[in-house]
This record gives structure tokens, C-alpha cells and sequence, in this order.
């Protein structure tokens, strides 16, 4: 397998085990922004039955868009965004979340470690991006498709959701870098 083809592969084991077990776990609504980083977890959204993909322009306003989903419908909602600025945009929404004690999943999408703290162009800082904010984070690995790291993806997705739910409510981030090519293998 060549490594573009072990990059894809890895990609859909690990993104998809994740978003399986978020939906298994009651995610059932997404709302996510263009971006290229975040095209492995778009597309496998897009790609699962039993999730509901809400597609905006804006970050901030499809972070306030899950926000209010989430408060209507009394259970987690998921938001994707790219790395960079585009996850500071969430920022305004997960503090409102955590505040009124709202169940909200965050997901951003970030360059691979070796591109972090490099100079590497439109990156950001995201570790602990919205500090005591969020209920629990996690900078998850580069996806892999081994059995114990797809078991890992499962575990944090079960984790997360839980921890949302867990009174008080409130938000959790996962921090999901990736490698180019970014499409994950069908």
C-alpha cells in the first residue's frame, strides 16, 4: 500500500470509528463549515446514515446554530470547523454553552504535530483553545487505522458524549489533526 493510500485508510478506520460512536452515543445533529483540514470528519459525517450534517459559511454562526439545536433538542450536538482561526470563531458559542450548561461536542480540525509550532501557515495554537470553558479535552493522535487505536477513537467519542451529558451539562473538545490527502478511502 503506498503511504498516500496507508494515509486514506488510516483515516477512514480512525474518523470513521469516531464519528460512529459519537452517533452510537446519541450525536445525532453535526453542524459543520467548509475547510479543507476538516474534510476527513465532513465526509464521513456526510457519509453516515444515522447523522444529520448541518452545512454554514460562517463558524460563528453555525457554532450558535448547534448551540441553539442543542438547547431545543436537550441533547449533544456536534460542531466541526478547520484548524486556525476557524475554531476561535466556536469560542463566543462554547462559552455561552458552558455557561447555560449546554451539551455541545466540538470538534477542530488541526495540522499534523510536525506542522504545529513551526511557523506553518494559518495555524493557531488550538491546545486548550477554549481553556476552562469546555468540560474535558483531548488533543487526540494522527489517525491510524490499528485495532487499539480505533478502539481509542471509540473510547473518547463514548467519553465525550457522556461527559457533555454529565451534569451540569456543557461543552467538550477534541482537538483532530490530520495529515494530507485529506479524503478519507471510501
Amino acid at each position: 500500500m503506498t503511504s498516500e493510500a496507508s494515509t486514506r485508510h488510516a483515516i477512514a478506520a480512525f474518523v470513521g470509528a469516531l464519528v460512529d460512536e459519537l452517533v452510537r452515543s446519541g450525536v445525532r445533529h453535526f453542524c459543520a463549515c467548509p475547510g479543507s483540514r476538516s474534510t476527513p470528519l465532513a465526509l464521513t459525517v456526510a457519509r453516515h446514515p444515522a447523522a444529520r450534517l448541518w452545512m454554514h459559511l460562517d463558524e460563528r454562526s453555525a457554532a450558535f446554530f448547534g448551540l441553539g439545536l442543542a438547547k431545543a433538542l436537550q441533547e449533544p450536538v456536534a460542531l466541526v470547523c478547520t484548524s486556525g482561526t476557524a475554531a476561535a470563531n466556536f469560542l463566543p458559542a462554547v462559552v455561552e454553552a458552558c455557561y447555560a450548561r449546554v451539551p455541545l461536542v466540538v470538534l477542530t480540525a488541526d495540522r499534523p504535530h510536525e506542522l504545529r509550532d513551526c511557523g506553518a501557515p494559518q495555524t493557531i495554537d488550538q491546545i486548550r483553545l477554549f481553556g476552562t470553558h469546555v468540560k474535558w479535552f483531548v488533543d487526540l493522535p494522527e489517525p491510524d487505522s490499528s485495532p487499539e487505536l480505533v478502539r481509542y477513537a471509540r473510547w473518547v467519542a463514548c467519553r465525550a458524549v457522556a461527559t457533555a451529558r454529565r451534569g451540569p451539562s456543557g461543552p467538550v473538545h477534541l482537538n483532530c489533526p490530520y495529515r494530507e490527502p485529506l479524503i478519507p478511502a471510501e
